[in-house]
């Protein structure tokens, strides 16, 4: 193998690495990754590197490490020394907790664009390493090849240009099942989301939305989840137009159960795509950033029927977040379903759409994108109802069990947060009774 595609798999082979370490969303890897590269990332983790070494590196990214041009050493000796390292799980954690010094608030090179901090770096190093593990980076790519599925990297043709407006937080690697051209297509995506829950209106119209859209050469993005996403998907599928589906969990796991055939259908034309490795397993912190890719893929999200806690009104305010233009479908005032579609066009400057001629208007015509960061006439307040959970505690209810007791340890590695973190927030869960602690460890309430 020629020096340049040895170079090159090793970096393929980080990267499904950290797709196995960071939960989707994790701004700071996508910050180092983005400044030292997958691989080179991924040996400082396995060595065991301070948090102060890797800040210093952040600040000089072209800085050479004494190992890098090590003559008597080959990239398969630095491989080598990396799985020796991966093997065990674990990893040196030397140095993560150590006291941070005056300049702990001092942010990172990147060109001065980097919020990373000293701080941010320890938390982030004390939740990646207890998930190293070669082993489940061995299994990820083993489900790729008996599904069918491929990894892209960003850069690669097909990688949606969208994700670029998420910075940081874009995702690290995609694996994809089915066509890879169906993720950038020329005619336009438009994400058609909505309630699970759905009634045979909001099915009605999802199904007119889905059909039209495809009719006119855009390709349907949404989530493949029961209800307005699967009626969308449906819809784009009879009328022989391109749907991509993300899920939140891994490709080798159709996630629903029940929409199996409906996922293989998708991929048989357009592409079922997760930022999760094969063997992953959706959780409701992971359906919550699926959806940043739901928006940033599309050229515009339309919500089609959504009660007040719909998970589709957070798909709605990433697309706020991004500049991206909003649709909603109104419905019956006196239909809880469309509750959150009437809050959005009250509230967040959504657009009234009715057909998919309207939609088109949304993108092409009159109607004008939000400013990036923007969330229309609200307070500030996510389109969610209310103030959101907060995302630790998300995280920690998804790794919890109300029969299995689990440790601070065990709850720490299931999270992908630190062992710290994940302290606190029982604490704070506890006073919510929403958790108790056990001789063996803590169960959910």
């Amino acid at each position: 193998m020629a020096a340049g595609d040895d170079a090159a798999v090793s970096r393929l082979f980080a990267t499904a690495s950290w797709s196995t370490i960071a939960e989707p969303g994790d701004g700071v890897a996508g910050a180092v990754i983005a400044a030292l590269g997958a691989d080179r990332a991924l040996s400082m983790l396995l060595e065991g590197r301070p948090a102060k070494a890797w800040f210093e590196l952040l600040e000089n990214p072209r800085a050479v490490e004494p190992h890098d041009h090590d003559p008597g050493m080959s990239s398969e000796g630095r491989a080598g020394r990396s799985d020796a390292g991966m093997s065990d799980g674990g990893g040196n954690d030397a140095g993560i907790s150590e006291a941070v010094d005056s300049g702990h608030g001092e942010r990172g090179g990147l060109d001065g664009s980097s919020p990373v901090t000293r701080t941010d770096l320890a938390a982030a190093l004390e939740r990646w390493r207890p998930r190293l593990s070669s082993r489940l980076v061995v299994e990820a790519l083993r489900g790729a090849k008996r599904c069918g599925a491929r990894m892209l990297v960003p850069g690669d043709p097909g990688w949606p240009r969208g994700f670029a407006d998420l910075g940081d937080h874009a995702p690290l690697a995609l694996w994809v099942r089915g066509s890879v051209s169906a993720l950038d297509r020329r005619g336009g995506s438009i994400a058609v989301v909505g309630s699970r829950d759905a009634t045979s209106y909001g099915e009605h119209v999802a199904m007119d939305l889905g059909a039209g859209l495809s009719d006119r050469g855009f390709t349907v993005v949404s989530g493949a989840a029961y209800g307005i996403d699967g009626m969308a998907h449906r819809a784009s599928l009879a009328s022989r137009g391109i749907t991509v589906a993300y899920l939140a969990g891994g490709v080798d796991r159709l996630y629903p159960a029940a929409h199996h055939d409906l996922l293989l259908r998708i991929a048989a034309t357009g592409a079922v795509v997760s930022e999760l490795p094969c063997g992953s397993a959706p959780t409701k912190w992971r359906f919550l950033q699926r959806n940043r890719l739901i928006a940033a893929a599309s050229d515009a999200t339309v919500v089609v029927e959504a009660g007040k806690r719909s998970g589709s009104l957070n798909t709605a305010g990433h697309a706020a977040a991004l500049g991206r233009p909003i649709g909603a479908v109104p419905g019956p005032v006196t239909s809880v379903s469309s509750a959150g579609c009437h809050r959005l066009l009250r509230d967040y400057d959504a657009v009234c759409v009715t057909s998919a001629a309207d939609v088109v208007e949304l993108v092409l015509g009159s109607a004008a994108p939000l400013a990036a960061g923007s969330t229309g006439r609200g307070t500030g307040a996510d389109p969610v109802e209310g103030p959101a959970r907060d995302p630790d505690a998300t995280r920690l209810l998804d790794a919890l069990s109300r029969r299995t007791p689990r440790s601070v340890a065990e709850l720490a590695r299931l999270s992908g947060m630190s062992g710290r973190t994940v302290a606190a927030t029982l604490g704070l869960l506890a006073v919510e009774n929403g958790v108790r602690e056990e001789v063996a460890g803590w169960l959910r309430t």
